[in-house]
């Protein structure tokens, strides 16, 4: 099991990693999975468009890309997070850097762990789990 966070291209500093390691584990845990092998990267808005046109055939930026390598129960990918995006989301939902990257972290989890976010129905699924698990986060 490992969970490791790195930078690509961007300068933001990850606070609380030990912290935010321990929860993911846990999140995972709790839906009856095990924690494989999570690679989790920072990088900018261009980088991560580039990725999401050379991957999915989309040519828009994103806040997160989840890539999925998961094997039966065992729970592993990498998830490539724009801090750029997510500074700028923070504020256009009036919330801190901090819980807006806590959101878009569990969000990609979520991915990992099967659940989608396509139709309303599974939207609002997804935001229910991500609003549980950012609040098991403050136990930890």
């Amino acid at each position: 099991m490992a969970i490791n966070f790195t930078n690509i291209d961007s300068s933001k500093e990850l606070k609380g990693s030990r912290r935010l390691k321990r929860w993911i584990k846990k999140s995972i845990e709790q839906e009856n999975r095990i924690v494989g092998e999570i690679a989790i990267a920072f990088c900018s808005d261009s980088y991560i468009k580039e990725q999401n046109n050379t991957y999915l055939s989309h040519n828009y930026f994103t806040d997160i890309l989840t890539f999925s390598y998961n094997e039966d129960e065992i729970i592993s990918g990498d998830l490539l997070i724009s801090t750029d995006t997510v500074k700028s989301n923070a504020e256009l939902f009036e919330t801190s850097y901090q819980n807006e990257l806590h959101r878009v972290i569990i969000h990609g989890v979520l991915h990992l762990l099967g659940y989608n976010d396509i139709t309303e129905a599974e939207k609002k699924e997804m935001r229910q789990k991500e609003n549980f698990y950012i609040n098991e986060l403050d136990k930890i």
